[in-house]
């Protein structure tokens, strides 16, 4: 176990990673609320290779200043790769667009949101309502037809194959079976929507 820090070298260390926070933090452009979390993470870093520091070879501020220098560097990076794969900066939903008053967060619907750049292009209400149209489809379905659908929301379709003395191509006749009754009650094109009610 190594000695514990004096007070005057715990100072040190914080000193250096707040200036190393400060710094990072006006290299990448980060918000100021961001100051407190990236000084946390340099902390960390340091004080868990702590161990490594030799006092023979170097003052703890020197050995504080080459830890936090490649640490920075690697959020650096992390931060510049994570930009690049979101194809640019961060737009804040309050920063007022150039040239006009109103905040982006009051021009943008709900079509425009984040959940619609990823593909979830649906609203909660037609969510709302494709839940209420299954529920009412499955409620009308026969008892076995029903009990299919329990199975299916719980198991994969080749986990099904044998449970109940069932063949695979059994299992896939009341598939499509199943299908047809889904579509007569509306259900036709929502048929991926069965799994995940």
């Amino acid at each position: 176990m190594h000695p514990p820090l004096s007070p005057s070298d715990l100072a040190a260390l914080i000193d250096e990673a707040d200036a190393a926070a400060c710094r990072l933090r006006r290299k990448l452009g980060l918000p100021a609320a961001d100051l407190d979390d990236l000084r946390q993470d340099l902390l960390v870093d340091l004080i868990c290779r702590l161990p490594g520091f030799d006092k023979r070879r170097g003052s703890t501020g020197a050995f504080a200043n080459i830890v936090l220098r490649n640490q920075c560097s690697r959020i650096a990076i992390r931060h510049h790769r994570r930009r690049r794969a979101q194809g640019g900066g961060m737009l804040s939903l309050d920063a007022p667009l150039s040239g006009g008053d109103v905040p982006l967060g009051c021009l943008l619907t709900e079509a425009d949101g984040l959940a619609a750049w990823h593909g979830q292009d649906r609203c909660a209400a037609t969510e709302v309502e494709t839940r209420h149209d299954l529920a009412r489809a499955l409620a009308d379905l026969p008892e076995e037809a029903r009990g299919l659908c329990a199975a299916l929301g719980a198991c994969a379709v080749a986990e099904l194959v044998g449970r109940d003395g069932l063949s695979r191509s059994a299992l896939y006749r009341r598939l499509a079976r199943l299908r047809l009754d889904l579509a007569m009650r509306g259900l036709g094109g929502r048929w991926d929507g069965l799994r995940a009610a």
